[in-house]
């Protein structure tokens, strides 16, 4: 892990709040944009650096792609720690628990 490359991808209000969302469950690019209020290009750009820093992985599933946080336990630790600085993030992690709940119920 670049650690250059984790702070870059850390120093985004908009990353912090997509490793929040992804912290309990694997969504899609599609399900990651339903949530924010940006472009797809814009979305697309902050998912590439965020696996750029190893920080989510990317996996294809047929037609979609489908991220998820790249080492659960150091991740979700941190996460909850950026949650402190970014408080936004709570809210974040409540809806990807919900969402986990439903993928578990499906």
């Amino acid at each position: 892990m670049e650690i250059n490359y984790v702070f870059e991808a850390l120093a985004s209000t908009p990353r912090r709040k997509i490793l929040a969302y992804l912290s309990e469950a694997t969504l899609t690019a599609g399900e990651i944009a339903e949530r924010f209020d940006m472009s797809k290009p814009a979305l697309s750009k902050h998912l590439k650096i965020l696996e750029q820093a190893k920080l989510i992985t990317s996996e294809r599933k047929g037609q979609f792609i489908e991220y998820s946080l790249a080492d659960k336990n150091m991740l979700a630790n941190l996460t909850n720690m950026l949650a402190t600085f970014c408080p936004v993030g709570s809210g974040l992690k409540k809806e990807s628990a919900a969402k986990a709940k439903e993928q578990k119920n499906v």
